[in-house]
């Protein structure tokens, strides 16, 4: 039995992390850093010192942001070392959208935009509890949209022509879609069951689907396959990254600019 067997449970819960760590960074990291101090009253204290409000926060949210950054960079290049081992060297860092979240850059963006939504969320109900409520809806909402909805559009799909099979030989490359093409060449979701009659397979067995797209290839039939093949991996880092960052900036001016502005 292999690493990879042995260590499934441990590999699943990893697949967690890239929602789990960034909600747990907005709510116990950045809900706090302004949400606490209005709660307990804490920031007129600080706030009457000889430093200025604006600087007192720009050093809060540079120094706590750049180890934001540093810890997601960091578990970036622990995972990349790690997966190999448990999974004997098999790259899955682009089609595996878990995976993808764990590796590259993309660790720190999403931290760093977590870290912003709490520190936001926090000069916006003034209260711990809440705000860290909304740092945690605000990042599963963000995975969803930009890994269900939006990451396949980061780059035109390409598209090609399989005879004889359905497999792509690229085996992390990420799929958009696909669709059968008829002897003329037009796009038919399914083809009619008069070309190729179709048994449904029992249990893990695919035998009878295998025999029905051998049937629609020896009739002339082609698959098409729209995907993204991995050498896309870092256009789709940095892609991801750089929306992340920005909202992050907007984030944190938001909650400058909000916190300049009701000092009591």
């Amino acid at each position: 039995m292999g690493l990879g067997e042995r260590y499934d449970a441990v590999y699943t819960l990893f697949g967690w992390m890239p929602l789990v760590l960034p909600a747990l960074i907005g709510a116990f990291w950045g809900a706090p850093l302004l949400g606490r101090e209005y709660e307990r009253g804490t920031h007129r204290l600080a706030w009457t010192q000889a430093m200025p409000v604006g600087r007192w926060l720009a050093v809060k949210l540079a120094v706590l942001g750049g180890a934001v950054v540093a810890g997601g960079l960091a578990l970036s290049a622990m995972v990349s070392l790690w997966r190999p081992v448990f999974r004997d060297g098999i790259d899955s860092a682009f089609g595996n959208v878990g995976v993808f979240n764990m590796v590259g850059v993309a660790p720190a963006a999403w931290w760093l935009f977590a870290f912003a939504l709490g520190t936001a969320a926090g000069t916006l109900f003034r209260r711990t509890l809440p705000a860290m409520a909304l740092a945690v809806a605000g990042v599963a909402v963000a995975m969803f949209t930009l890994v269900t909805l939006l990451s396949d559009h980061y780059a035109e799909p390409a598209r090609t022509v399989l005879t004889g099979t359905v497999t792509l030989d690229d085996p992390d490359a990420r799929l958009v879609g696909a669709t059968w093409l008829d002897p003329a060449g037009r796009e038919v979701a399914d083809p009619p069951s008069s070309v190729c009659p179709r048994r449904v397979d029992a249990g893990r067995s695919s035998r009878n689907a295998e025999a029905w797209q051998e049937c629609l290839f020896g009739k002339g039939y082609h698959y098409a396959v729209f995907y993204h093949p991995s050498s896309r991996f870092w256009r789709f880092q940095w892609t991801e990254a750089a929306i992340l960052t920005l909202t992050s900036v907007a984030l944190g001016g938001l909650a400058v600019r909000r916190t300049l502005r009701r000092r009591v």
